[in-house]
């Protein structure tokens, strides 16, 4: 697999549906499985890190084009857009360190495969039926959905990983294989 693109795969769905709930959980199995797994979660909202008065909320307010807060613990950058276009997730993506897998959550116009997640009972309108991305759905009942996709149980974690895997070109039983 080419470490520089690793596949992007999307989980969608209406608010309220369980798509970081699924990704949680799909996390944990993935890495079991020898993956590393990046995320990139699309927000409609303007993303604060630290609160205003704090240094590097100051630094970005004086003209920063970047600022990088590190600690012991983690480090995140944090870019000022000044009025540019929200960068396409392909760029964005680029910017991530190795992994073998980059899930996406939001970004429902960028053209990548997804699986949506779709609880009948909360009474939303479902992405599949406009999104032609969308080629699974995850749902606690399936019985209540119309469609020719294929329908995984929400609460199978390893049918839902081991189908993005199958999707996506990863072969699981060779993960290891490289490994001593």
């Amino acid at each position: 697999m080419n470490s520089r693109h690793p596949p992007l795969f999307g989980i969608s769905g209406r608010s309220g549906q369980g798509k970081t709930t699924l990704i949680e959980a799909l996390l944990p199995w993935l890495g079991a499985h020898g993956l590393v797994v990046n995320v990139i979660k699309h927000s409609h909202h303007s993303v604060e890190l630290e609160p205003p008065g704090k240094d590097s909320a100051r630094f970005r307010r004086a003209g920063a084009g970047e600022v990088l807060i590190a600690s012991p613990y983690r480090y995140a950058i944090v870019r000022e857009l000044n009025g540019a276009d929200e960068p396409p997730l392909g760029e964005l993506a680029a910017r991530l360190s190795h992994a073998d897998l980059v899930i996406v959550e939001g970004f429902a116009r960028e053209p990548i495969p997804r699986l949506e997640v779709v609880r009948p009972s909360a009474g939303r309108d479902p992405l599949y039926k406009t999104d032609v991305a969308i080629i699974a759905i995850a749902t606690d009942e399936p019985a209540a959905l119309d469609t020719a996709l294929p329908l995984l149980a929400l609460d199978d974690i390893a049918g839902i990983g081991a189908f993005i895997c199958e999707r996506v070109g990863i072969a699981l039983e060779d993960q290891f294989a490289t490994r001593p």
